[in-house]
């Protein structure tokens, strides 16, 4: 942000760690808590009278303690292991910030495969959510297929579709920009992905989430038009 409003292209070595860090650490929780928020929705939908027992407010505390745990771990080894390498072959990167594998493209030490094997093992962990969210959707659209009345399913379905909109964005976008083959890698494309997957998702999260909340939406409607009106 400050780059963009100052009009300039440079940032320090300390602040491209740090820029680095902060992503990764909010990518990691972004796509931990979109995993948990998918299994609200399961159990909402397909187990609702054991809700209060499966997500009470203790759990509920631990999975989001859980979450931004793994994230600051993920963050942190990542961040560390990537500027332990030499990095030798200028400073300059393709990319509109600081991401991994435009930094490893500096480096000129055989040490990257570090790197890459921890990438392996976030894409497998990324990998083992994507297996557990689409097996949550398949209950969940089928408990649904099942509610008698369409009012009960148009209302099911407008919860889940714009969780699973942005999950879908997020994880295909990612996947893609972190695993395609260097022979189509370019600097529009990776540029392109990386807004994708981590500047649009998160922009559309309060618009998808917040908006749904009525109290939300009287206060916005007020807002715009200065007069109140219930929904």
């Amino acid at each position: 942000m400050h780059n963009s409003l100052w009009d300039t292209r440079n940032i320090s070595y300390s602040g491209c760690a740090a820029q680095l860090f902060f992503f990764v650490l909010f990518l990691s929780a972004e796509l931990s808590l979109l995993t948990i928020m998918c299994y609200d929705r399961y159990v909402s939908i397909c187990k609702p009278l054991h809700y209060g027992t499966l997500l009470g407010s203790r759990a509920c505390a631990h999975m989001a303690a859980a979450a931004w745990a793994s994230a600051f771990l993920n963050a942190l080894m990542n961040t560390a292991n990537t500027f332990s390498l030499p990095l030798c072959k200028g400073n300059a990167l393709d990319q509109f910030f600081c991401e991994i594998p435009h930094i490893l493209k500096l480096s000129c030490s055989y040490s990257y495969l570090r790197e890459l094997g921890l990438i392996v093992i976030g894409a497998s962990l990324a990998f083992g959510f994507f297996v557990f969210i689409v097996f949550s959707y398949v209950q969940i659209f089928r408990a649904v297929l099942r509610i008698p009345s369409e009012q009960g399913r148009h209302k099911s379905f407008s919860t889940c579709l714009p969780h699973l909109a942005v999950l879908s964005l997020f994880l295909s976008t990612g996947f893609f920009a972190y695993l395609k083959p260097s022979s189509i890698s370019s600097q529009s494309l990776d540029v392109a992905l990386s807004v994708l997957y981590s500047v649009v998702p998160p922009a559309l999260n309060p618009l998808i989430y917040s908006l749904r909340n009525q109290e939300r939406k009287a206060a916005v409607w007020t807002l715009m038009t200065g007069c109140y009106q219930k929904y």
